[in-house]
C-alpha cells in the first residue's frame, strides 16, 4: 500500500474494531494499517502452526537440510535449493526442522499479505488494498499453507513481489526477485517468466537485455552450486526427468484424455473456493470494469499457470500450486469487496462481512479436507500415537518397517520419526538408475536394488491414515502378502521372508 493512499484506509469502514482501536489511541502513522495486517497474519499463522512435518514433501525438505541429494528425493527434484539453504539457516536457531520451515511459511505469509495490499492499493485505491489484505488474511488455503512446512506460500510471496515490482516498472529488481523465487520453488520461473517478458515489451533494448541478463545471473548464482551438490548436471537432470516421467508426465493432455483436463479445470474451481472463500462469490453480486492495462497485466500473470494446471498437471492434494496465481486475484476481489461495501447500507454490510470472515475461518478450522486445521491435528495425533506404540511390535535391531509412498503417514514419516529403525518404501521408486527400494536409516536415504533381509527377522507395516482409500489400498497389500487374521490389531506384521511377495527379486 502506498503511503499516499494509506491515509484513506479508514474511510468507508465505520465501526470496524481496527478503526476504533486506531482512533482510540490516536494512531496517525500512515503505515499503521500495514503493521496491523502483518501482525494479524503472523499471530493467526503462529497460533495454528503445525508441530510435525505434515506432508511427504515436508519430510523430504527436512532430510535435505541434513544432506542434499535429489537422486534419493532429499529433497525431490528439481531441488528447491535456496529453500533448503534458508531452512538450514533457520534450523541453526530453532534446532527443529519443522519449526524452521514453518517459521519461513509464517514470514512468507506476512510478506505476501503486505505486498497484496500494496498491489491492490496501487491499482484500485486504499479501500481495495484494505479488503485485499483482509481477504488474504482470512483465506482458508493461504492460512493453511502459512502453518505447515511446504513451499507454496513462499512462492506466493515471491509471486506478489515479482508482480508488484514489474507493475511499478522496476524490471531489474523484478528480474532478481524472479531468479530468487525459482531458487525456492523452480516452477516460479515457468509461471512468472512470461509476466517478466510481458513487462519488458516496449522498453528500450538496453533495459530488456539488461533485465534478462540480471535474471540469468541470479539463476546461475544458485543453480551452479545446486548442480554441483547434486553430483553434476547429468545426475541432476536425469533425476528430474525420472520423476517427471513417473508422475506428472503420465497425466498431461498429450498422454491422457481431454476428460482429465476438464476434471483438472473443475478441480481449479474447487480450489478457488478454498482459496478465496466467500469472496469467490463477489463477482455474482458486484461488478467493476478493470482498466485495460491492469486487466492485460493480470491475464499475463495468471494465464500461463491456468493453462499448465488445466492441461499438464494438478491434483487436489497439491492445491497450494494455485496460490502462485492468487495475488492479482486477491487484489481484484479487494476492488469488488470495496465496491460492495460502499454500495450497501452500513447496517447490513458489517454483519454480512463478519459472517463471511467467520465462514472462511470455519472452513480453515473444520473443513473435511487435508488442508484444514482439524485435519492437521488429526494427522498429528495419529502420527504421535503410532510413533509411541510401534516399538511394541518389534525392536529396531530385528524389525524392518515397511511404509508407503503416501503424502500422509507414509514411509517418509516412519523413517523420520522412528530413526532407529530401518524403513523401506513400497512400491519401488523408479529413478534414473531404474527401479529402486528407498531405504531410510538415521534420517538418511539410500536406494537399494533388493532388501537386505538377512539383517531382520520380521517386518511391520507403518499404518496409513484411517480413511476408505487407505483401507482399500491396505486390503490389496494384505492380499499380496497372504495375511489374514490380523484384523483389529494395531500393526500388521509378518516374517521377513514374506516381503518377497511385495518385492520379488529383480522386480520392476
Amino acid at each position: 500500500m502506498t503511503l499516499a493512499g494509506s491515509a484513506d484506509w479508514v474511510r468507508g469502514f465505520p465501526g470496524h474494531p481496527t478503526i476504533v482501536l486506531m482512533e482510540a489511541f490516536r494512531l496517525s502513522n500512515p503505515r499503521i494499517e500495514l503493521v496491523l495486517l502483518l501482525a494479524a497474519t503472523a499471530v493467526s499463522r503462529f497460533v495454528f502452526r503445525s508441530h510435525y512435518l505434515y506432508d511427504i514433501d515436508s519430510v523430504n525438505f527436512a532430510l535435505a537440510m541434513k544432506r542434499f541429494d535429489p537422486r534419493v528425493h532429499q529433497p525431490h527434484p528439481p531441488g528447491y535449493f535456496l529453500y533448503i539453504l534458508a531452512g538450514r539457516l533457520l534450523n541453526g536457531i530453532a534446532h527443529d526442522a519443522n519449526a524452521a520451515l514453518v517459521a519461513m511459511s509464517i514470514a512468507a505469509s506476512c510478506g505476501a499479505a503486505v505486498v497484496v495490499a500494496c498491489l491492490a492499493s496501487d491499482w484500485f485505491g486504499a479501500g481495495a488494498g484494505r479488503f485485499a489484505g483482509l481477504l488474504f488474511l482470512f483465506s482458508p488455503l493461504a492460512w493453511f499453507h502459512g502453518t505447515v512446512a511446504l513451499t507454496y506460500i513462499v512462492e506466493t510471496f515471491f509471486s506478489a513481489l515479482v508482480g508488484y515490482l514489474l507493475w511499478r516498472g522496476k524490471v531489474y529488481a523484478g528480474a532478481v526477485a524472479l531468479g530468487l523465487a525459482a531458487g525456492f520453488r523452480p516452477s516460479s520461473l515457468l509461471f512468472l517468466g512470461p509476466l517478466l517478458l510481458f513487462a519488458l515489451r516496449g522498453l528500450p533494448r538496453r533495459r530488456q537485455v539488461g533485465s534478462l541478463a540480471v535474471l540469468v545471473a541470479t539463476l546461475l548464482a544458485w543453480m551452479l552450486p545446486m548442480v554441483a551438490a547434486s553430483g553434476g548436471f547429468h545426475v541432476w537432470w536425469s533425476s528430474l526427468a525420472a520423476l517427471w516421467t513417473a508422475v506428472p508426465g503420465k497425466e498431461t493432455v498429450v498422454n491422457s484424455s481431454i476428460a482429465n483436463s476438464f476434471a483438472r479445470l473443475l478441480t481449479i474451481v474447487l480450489i478457488c473456493g478454498l482459496c478465496f472463500g466467500c469472496a469467490a462469490l463477489l463477482p455474482l453480486f458486484t461488478r467493476s470494469r478493470l482498466p485495460p492495462g491492469i486487466a492485460t497485466f493480470i491475464w499475463a500473470w495468471v494465464l500461463p499457470g491456468l493453462l499448465f494446471f488445466t492441461f499438464v498437471f494438478l491434483k487436489f492434494v497439491n492445491s497450494g500450486y494455485l496460490l502462485v496465481l492468487s495475488p492479482p486475484v486477491f487484489a481484484w476481489l479487494g476492488l469488488l469487496a470495496a465496491g460492495w461495501w460502499r454500495s450497501r447500507k452500513a447496517m447490513l454490510t458489517g454483519p454480512i462481512a463478519a459472517l463471511c470472515l467467520a465462514a472462511n475461518t470455519a472452513v480453515f478450522l473444520f473443513a473435511p479436507f487435508y488442508c484444514s486445521w482439524a485435519s492437521v491435528r488429526k494427522f498429528e495425533r495419529q502420527l504421535a500415537d503410532v510413533v509411541a506404540t510401534l516399538p511394541s511390535a518389534g525392536a529396531p535391531g530385528d524389525t524392518l518397517i515397511v511404509g508407503f509412498d503416501s503424502h500422509f503417514m507414509g514411509y517418509r514419516h516412519a523413517g523420520y520419526y522412528l530413526p532407529r529403525y530401518t524403513t523401506i518404501e513400497y512400491p519401488r521408486m523408479r529413478i534414473a538408475d531404474g527401479p529402486r527400494i528407498f531405504t531410510m536409516e538415521h534420517r538418511d536415504t539410500s536406494a537399494a536394488r533388493e532388501i537386505d533381509s538377512a539383517r531382520f527377522t520380521r517386518f511391520v507395516i507403518f499404518p496409513l491414515p484411517d480413511d476408505k482409500s487407505s483401507r482399500d489400498y491396505m486390503a490389496g497389500v494384505d492380499a499380496k502378502l497372504g495375511i489374514t487374521g490380523q484384523a483389529g490389531k494395531a500393526f500388521v506384521t509378518g516374517p521377513i521372508g514374506a516381503l518377497n511377495l511385495l518385492f520379488p527379486a529383480g522386480g520392476r
